[in-house]
């Protein structure tokens, strides 16, 4: 990974200091979440400072973008499920594991994904993982990050915020790209998407009456600061099924 690179994805994990600009009413162009998101998972620091996102995928594994974790300790990281607000509701549990992806180190964009096993179960309801992902394919991001789109523009919402995109061809994301393992999520209007603090947020399919989860939020897919200039990229759950699967068997 270019130190540049690393740099936009330390940024991604910031918790910002809240400016004097007014924010939007979403992650950048969309709006607050129109339903319950039980398997959404905020992500604190020991002092209780939202840094990241994650879903819940069963009732004792979450998983989020490695650059979220890969230098922290479990006893680091505590995590509230079950509530469309970061600050209030839901359960709160204890990182007892943190599981991050062999490809991930701090020169190789690959591979940002990571596990975090909860210290006990949550009674929160998980999501299953989407079988397929692709160009085209509808679907919806959510996280608490920032809703403009400079840095410390604003203040970060508490409450759970979604915007409706879709998949597109790997081109559109001219930062490096594994098509392979990766999802190139577009910024609906040229001005739309994940902004600083929604990095392994999840990215979600609708199947019939429910979600499945297809990528969590890793980083933008140019290398501007200025939030939602380009296609976001995700890291696919689709493509890390196997390893996911492998890491969380009982």
């Amino acid at each position: 990974m270019t130190r540049r690179l690393l740099a936009l994805l330390s940024v991604l994990t910031l918790v910002l200091v809240p400016g004097t600009a007014s924010a939007e009413p979403g992650i950048v162009g969309g709006a607050v979440a129109d339903q319950p998101y039980p398997f959404a998972v905020s992500l604190h620091s020991a002092s209780g400072k939202l840094f990241c996102a994650g879903a819940l995928i069963a009732p004792s594994w979450v998983v989020t973008a490695a650059h979220c974790v890969f230098d922290k300790a479990p006893s680091a990281v505590s995590l509230r499920l079950g509530s469309n607000d970061s600050g209030q509701g839901g359960e709160v549990a204890q990182a007892g594991e943190i599981i991050v992806n062999p490809a991930f180190d701090t020169q190789n964009p690959a591979g940002d994904i990571a596990l975090l096993r909860l210290a006990s179960p949550a009674k929160a309801a998980p999501i299953a993982l989407a079988s397929t992902a692709s160009p085209g394919t509808s679907t919806r991001i959510l996280g608490w990050g920032q809703t403009c789109p400079k840095v410390n523009c604003g203040q970060i919402p508490t409450t759970l915020q979604q915007l409706d995109t879709h998949i597109v061809e790997g081109t559109k994301c001219t930062s490096v790209f594994d098509g392979t393992a990766e999802l190139c999520t577009d910024n609906p209007g040229g001005k739309a998407g994940a902004c600083f603090g929604d990095s392994g947020g999840p990215e979600v399919v609708r199947d019939g009456d429910h979600w499945l989860l297809a990528g969590v939020t890793s980083r933008p897919g140019n290398d501007d600061p200025v939030c939602a200039t380009a296609p976001s990229i995700y890291t696919s759950v689709v493509a890390y099924a196997p390893w996911i699967a492998e890491k969380t068997k009982a």
